[in-house]
């Protein structure tokens, strides 16, 4: 490892930019936290002042103007993901950008094509790749140990999780749509991500506004404006079918009337199958004739693969992303395609990136 430090920003300074990238980065010795950028210049000020942080900005375009960056994370509302991106790599800087990557695909690739012009690095947020569970998980799928994968299944459902009426989340120009593209796009991912990224073939998909008349059914902590816009679903549904003849089924929801929060996958092959609930791996397999359980025991303590870690020393190494640009490309078309069935209400095809109807 090189003795060099990185020399970090952060644009977006929101609960979530701070809990999540601002404290694990914080935590590395290769990290020099230099600025901060919030168009609420309030926010921006009480990160700089926690972590001792000289440089705060308004504008992030100044920010990358006047401080030599190595790398920034982008931590704002969704659609000003591309632009911030774009922004960042034509100055030369490499970019740790929440999920979803974009709005949409379009923008997604604008992203794409952005990073392979500069040559530098652009890594989704997608932390639940990294959980030992998954990192476990995906080395025996890699191993054979499922066989053939015929079908898998992935959700995350709330009883009470509406991020607030009124706020970016509920509003589609500035998130690009509800659940699926909030909440859809972690857990959706992993089966894709588990089996490779497959090409899918069709997707069929529906989504519902079932509670954007109530503020009584929002996540903790989130304040909700009755009079506030709510353009987007709450909840989605849908099946995705892929050219190896392999099927995913998914749902999310931010509000629904169930007994708790669930978030779950399962996956199912010829020689295995895994459930993941709520946080625990749990493999099904067959021994000496019989029916077998297993519970992988793994070290809480021991991260097998951590994602500040891993963004870092791909830069210093130029080593290949875990979450690259790329990835979240993919997941953006297939998202633009459901958004499609659910409002046709039929299903759609994959072919050569643009959808036609089955009818």
């Amino acid at each position: 490892m090189s003795n060099k430090k990185l020399k970090y920003g952060l644009i977006g300074a929101g609960n979530n930019a701070v809990k999540k990238h601002v404290s694990n980065y914080t935590k590395l010795r290769n990290i020099e936290f230099v600025a901060v950028c919030d168009v609420n210049l309030e926010n921006a000020t009480k990160v700089a002042e926690k972590y001792n942080i000289d440089s705060v900005y308004s504008d992030y375009r100044e920010m990358l103007k006047q401080e030599k960056l190595d790398f920034v994370s982008i931590c704002t509302p969704n659609h000003l993901h591309a632009d911030i991106a774009v922004y960042a790599l034509r100055q030369g800087i490499n970019v740790h950008c929440e999920k979803p990557l974009a709005i949409n695909a379009k923008e997604a690739q604008r992203i794409v094509d952005a990073k392979n012009r500069s040559g530098k690095k652009v890594m989704i947020g997608l932390n639940n790749r990294f959980t030992n569970e998954m990192v476990k998980l995906k080395q025996y799928i890699d191993q054979g140990f499922f066989g053939d994968i015929y079908q898998a299944k992935a959700g995350w459902k709330r009883r009470s999780g509406i991020p607030g009426r009124g706020t970016w989340f509920t509003n589609k120009a500035l998130s690009g749509g509800g659940v699926m593209i909030d909440l859809g796009v972690h857990f959706l991912d992993l089966p894709l991500f588990l089996l490779g990224l497959p090409e899918p073939s069709y997707i069929t998909g529906s989504t519902y506004q079932n509670f954007a008349k109530t503020t009584t059914r929002n996540r903790n902590g989130y304040k909700g404006d009755p009079e506030g816009i709510f353009n987007v679903e709450d909840t989605a549904v849908g099946l995705i079918g892929l050219q190896n003849g392999a099927t995913i089924n998914f749902e999310f929801s931010w509000a629904s009337n169930i007994e708790k929060d669930e978030t779950f996958m399962e996956i199912l092959g010829t020689k295995g199958g895994a459930s993941y609930i709520n946080g625990e791996l749990k493999l099904f397999s067959e021994h000496l004739e019989t029916c077998i359980d297993i519970i992988p025991n793994l070290n809480p303590n021991l991260t097998l693969k951590n994602e500040f870690e891993h963004f870092t020393n791909c830069i210093f190494n130029n080593e290949e992303l875990y979450t690259p640009a790329e990835d979240g490309a993919y997941m953006m078309n297939i998202i633009d395609r459901f958004y499609e069935s659910a409002e046709r209400k039929a299903p759609v095809f994959f072919e050569n990136k643009a959808a036609v109807n089955f009818y």
